[in-house]
């Protein structure tokens, strides 16, 4: 949870209330946050340094009273102490929540080079505080919240990096381009005694220790061939994003217009964060909580303007909760008026009743991004009622815990294929297109896809398990392979299934749990996997059928003796090429297709394959040795 250190003294001003310790401990419970840590700089100065601070070093800390407060990691609105003092002051009723507005039609524009833009960083969303007014603590506040918002939500400036600079020392309009390293010079803010070529600043910040608080997020964009960059009509550099802004443009304490533009590989997350600062801070503008729009247009290859938006967005939207549902999952029993009034307290009024008082509709405010579903309202209705009023009760229905079935059939399954020597491994659940599908040498078929993936290799949900192990094997060349190497998973994939319901939802996918495993050496072969599936079958209690097993008399002899339930038969088959999409994964020749036989489905139905893998399989993992791999449905064998 992200953690907000705040002076005590300058917070109860905010709030326009003092409290004990002990007073504002049990405020920030029923609140929702944790009050974790009461300190000073002192204080913490000395825990850090141990020993090795002087008294008279010591003198220079402060010993004003710290609180150091947990917020949930969502709420981005409480990561300032103007957010949070005006929540408390909400939820205490001192105040009622402001209404965020636009200050009228855009003044300024913000023209983007799509072309360039789009090889790094494509977005940008700005706005304009003008006549704000800073005092040494409002600054530092403005600066920490940057900071908070760059470690949380902007994933250390990966998604969203912040911009803020002093509206009068620029020129509108705005551009945003990419441009060669090389091409872009500018004095930045650290160090501000001289002028930099973007690429060697980006060396200056990775060896030299004044900079070292800026050498994580180098790497970002220091191996792209153009870098991002702001500028104004005169070409002044105002920032190089996600990494420094130039000293031309830097606020200070007599900064009266701030213009704010925070660039993006994700466009609703850079809306959430320009929606974040310019809500909480301003408060201190002349017109307090109105924010001047700025235009963002988006220009094509040719020069003419492709598309355009004005941010910020000032998103309020409205949200539905039934009313039986909400004090279902609270366990109270407030009435449709009673519900709609605790909702002023938690910043989500005003609220009213429709569908015959049955469900409650909220109005969501921009600082509320954190409000996606019915069970956040309820969950805010409950803080607002409090916890502690919350009557214990016994529950009416009696059960028993116990081990889902399909989870303790893999664990026994697991046990008994570690003791035939192979070893379990746990993948990657997400994989990319190429090693789901290309890889394998199997067809690209629909797979549930991230909209927004982190990088290359987290593109989709496996379909198959072979991958990642294929991977294990590939980052485990330095091991001994002279006497075979075995890696095995028990995991689940997901499929996508349009019929498949959950809660009366259709999800369209489902998660179904396989076996896959491998064993690749130099005496890797057919026979090896087999006698995994032949003994994965066994413990499972399913006979062969009678003239799958008729082909080897010993086995015919064992088979009197097998445990095995009535009705339940296997037996494998050469794989159909042309029916099969995996057949391609396998040697020609040299694969099957495991067949199941149950009383509720007498026709044989294919539950897996097994098979030696193709060479240009091996090839592509970089695999250097024969290798053979089984995957199969173990939902299938229960």
């Amino acid at each position: 949870m992200p953690t907000l250190s705040v002076e005590k003294d300058l917070l109860f001003v905010h709030v326009g209330r003092t409290y004990t310790d002990e007073e504002f401990d049990e405020l920030c419970f029923e609140f929702g946050v944790e009050l974790d840590e009461i300190t000073s700089d002192r204080e913490e100065a000395e825990k850090s340094s141990g020993s090795t601070l002087t008294a008279k070093q010591l003198e220079a800390y402060s010993d004003a009273v710290v609180y150091k407060i947990d917020v949930p990691a969502n709420r981005y609105d409480l990561l300032c102490v103007e957010g949070l003092s005006r929540a408390l002051r909400i939820f205490l009723g001192d105040i009622e929540a402001p209404t965020y507005q636009l200050s009228g039609d855009p003044v300024y524009t913000m023209t983007v080079k799509k072309p360039n833009t789009d090889k790094i960083r494509p977005f940008v969303v700005c706005a304009v505080l003008r006549d704000i007014t800073f005092n040494k603590q409002r600054y530092e506040s403005f600066i920490d919240l940057q900071d908070q918002l760059h470690r949380n939500l902007c994933r250390q400036r990966t998604l969203v990096a912040i911009g803020t600079h002093d509206l009068d020392s620029t020129k509108p309009p705005y551009f945003y381009d990419a441009r060669d390293p090389k091409s872009i010079k500018f004095v930045p803010l650290t160090p501000d005694d001289r002028e930099f070529v973007s690429s060697d600043l980006l060396e200056f910040y990775e060896t030299d220790p004044t900079a070292k608080h800026l050498k994580p997020y180098v790497s970002i964009i220091k191996d792209s061939p153009v870098y991002p960059v702001i500028l104004d009509s005169n070409e002044t550099v105002l920032s190089l994003p996600p990494i420094i802004n130039g000293n031309h443009s830097k606020i200070t304490l007599d900064t009266k217009n701030v213009f704010i533009e925070c660039t993006a590989t994700d466009l609703t997350k850079a809306n959430i964060v320009l929606d974040t600062v310019v809500t909480m801070f301003s408060e201190y503008c002349s017109k307090p909580f109105t924010v001047e729009p700025v235009t963002v247009q988006f220009e094509g290859a040719n020069g003419s303007i492709e598309s355009s938006y004005v941010t910020p967005v000032l998103s309020t939207r409205q949200e539905k909760a039934s009313v039986d549902f909400c004090n279902s999952l609270i366990g109270i029993n407030l009435s449709p008026q009673e519900m709609k009034i605790l909702c002023n307290k938690v910043q989500l009024g005003p609220a009213e009743l429709v569908d015959d008082e049955k469900f409650l509709r909220v109005t969501v405010p921009p600082t509320r991004s954190d409000i996606l579903h019915p069970v956040d309202i309820a969950e805010d209705i409950g803080i607002a009622y409090g916890y502690n009023k919350i009557v214990k009760k016994v529950p009416t229905t009696s059960t028993v815990g116990g081990e889902f079935t399909l989870n303790q059939f893999g664990d026994l399954l697991r046990e008994e294929i570690a003791r035939a020597g192979y070893i379990e491994v746990l993948t990657h659940g997400l994989c990319s297109i190429h090693d789901n599908f290309t890889a394998l040498k199997r067809p690209i078929t629909h797979a549930v896809s991230l909209s927004n993936p982190a990088n290359v290799e987290y593109q989709v949900v496996r379909t198959s398990l072979l991958p990642g192990l294929l991977k294990t094997l590939q980052h485990n060349k330095s091991a001994s392979f002279s006497a075979g190497f075995k890696v095995f998973e028990i995991s689940d994939i997901v499929l996508p299934d349009d019929k498949h319901v959950v809660a009366e939802t259709i999800v369209g996918a489902r998660n179904a749990r396989r076996l896959c495993a491998v064993y690749a050496g130099p005496t890797s072969g057919f026979e090896i996997i087999h006698g995994l599936v032949d003994r994965v079958m066994t413990l499972t209690e399913i006979a062969p059928d009678p003239a799958y097993a008729g082909t080897d008399v010993l086995r015919s002899d064992e088979e009197k003796f097998r445990v095995s339930r009535e009705g339940w038969m296997y037996k494998i088959a050469a794989i159909d090429g042309e029916q099969d999409p995996t057949a391609n994964t396998y040697f020609p020749g040299r694969a099957a297709v495991i067949l199941l036989s149950t009383p509720s489905k007498p026709e044989p139905t294919p539950i897996g394959t097994f098979g030696m893998l193709h060479p240009e399989v091996l090839a592509t993992f970089d695999i250097l040795y024969p290798s053979s791999c089984v995957e199969l449905d173990l939902e299938a064998l229960m």
